[in-house]
């Protein structure tokens, strides 16, 4: 091999890095011999068979002739015991192996550290002593017991409301679910209320009537009631359903899936009076001053549809619109009246 003729540093470095490649080159000729190893077949016979049992081959080639089976079981426990031996055997030697290759190794590297002694540094020391340290530092960091922390307390001369705090935050929504069910309960009370709406049937002139039912009964199930009320006087009504009819009030045109209890929460109110008073005074757009808000109402008009598409032109229907629960309706006045 070539003399390196540099710096100390130089030299150092590249005796470092063949120390690399010949261990390098150790560990491919290791891997080499043990696949050979591995693949290597003592009988040609044996390759191309799928299962191979050796002892069930020593056996067949010891045994001639008619045997007892006594004498067959004796036999095969012989030449079992005398496989596992020489398995046995095999194994120690493949160990005194791998202990002498160690050894070499070891030898090796003792040889190299004398060799790079005469050298100012030595890198083999620098990473020995960087694993001695790294060694120590994990023995001192396990030696090291685990404090033991104490629960903080707070000071209960300290306003402390606006920190978080657990109990007070299950209190809280304890206290919340107990009124959620009270409330809940307040208004299934006040939606079995009963309650008298009047309305007058619409054919082209009013024909008054009453009905009692629940707060939270919806607008189709007010109309059921209505037909059934009607239907013993008005023959047109006798083949007509819920679906057909509409109910118009303060001239709006109230949609069948509301109910009266959602009118009478939100206090709405339509564009000629409230919406949440069912009972009837007189018109009060006729007797009153419009522009004065009022909580006097007249009846809502129960009529049919087909009606309202006939006439819808036509004075008062001309008037009606459908309720929109987003909009503000303002004081309705009258205008040539």
């Amino acid at each position: 091999m070539a003399h390196y003729k540099g710096a100390a540093s130089e030299a150092g470095r590249a005796m470092h890095l063949m120390k690399k490649r010949e261990k390098a080159q150790q560990e491919i000729e290791m891997r080499k011999k043990k696949i050979e190893e591995d693949l290597k077949i003592d009988n040609i016979e044996n390759k191309f068979a799928t299962h191979y049992d050796a002892v069930e081959q020593q056996l067949k080639s010891s045994t001639i002739g008619l045997v007892t089976l006594d004498e067959m079981k004796a036999k095969q426990e012989h030449i079992v015991r005398e496989r596992e031996k020489k398995l046995a055997q095999k194994k120690a030697e493949k160990e005194k192996e791998r202990q002498k290759e160690i050894e070499a190794k070891q030898a090796q590297k003792n040889k190299q550290k004398q060799q790079i002694q005469a050298l100012s540094f030595n890198l083999n020391e620098e990473e020995e002593d960087e694993e001695e340290e790294t060694v120590k530092s994990e023995k001192s960091w396990r030696d090291i017991e685990e404090p033991v922390f104490k629960k903080i307390r707070k000071n209960p001369d300290v306003d402390t409301s606006f920190l978080p705090d657990r109990e007070r935050e299950e209190a809280d929504l304890k206290l919340r679910e107990e009124l959620r069910l009270e409330w809940a309960m307040t208004q299934a009370s006040l939606k079995d209320e009963p309650i008298t709406v009047t309305f007058s049937y619409w054919d082209g002139s009013g024909h008054r009537r009453n009905v009692t039912l629940k707060k939270g009964n919806s607008i189709y199930q007010f109309l059921q009631r209505c037909l059934e009320t009607l239907r013993p006087e008005f023959s047109e009504l006798k083949t007509v359903l819920a679906d057909q009819l509409m109910y118009v009030k303060e001239d709006l045109i109230l949609p069948h899936h509301y109910t009266f209890y959602d009118f009478i929460v939100t206090k709405a109110r339509g564009k000629s009076g409230p919406l949440f008073q069912f009972d009837a005074c007189d018109d009060v757009r006729l007797i009153n001053d419009a522009t004065q808000e009022k909580q006097d109402s007249h009846a809502g008009k129960v009529l049919l549809r087909s009606w309202y598409e006939r006439n819808k032109h036509i004075f008062p229907a001309s008037r009606w619109e459908p309720y929109d629960p987003t909009k503000t309706y303002a004081k309705y006045t009258i205008k040539g009246k």
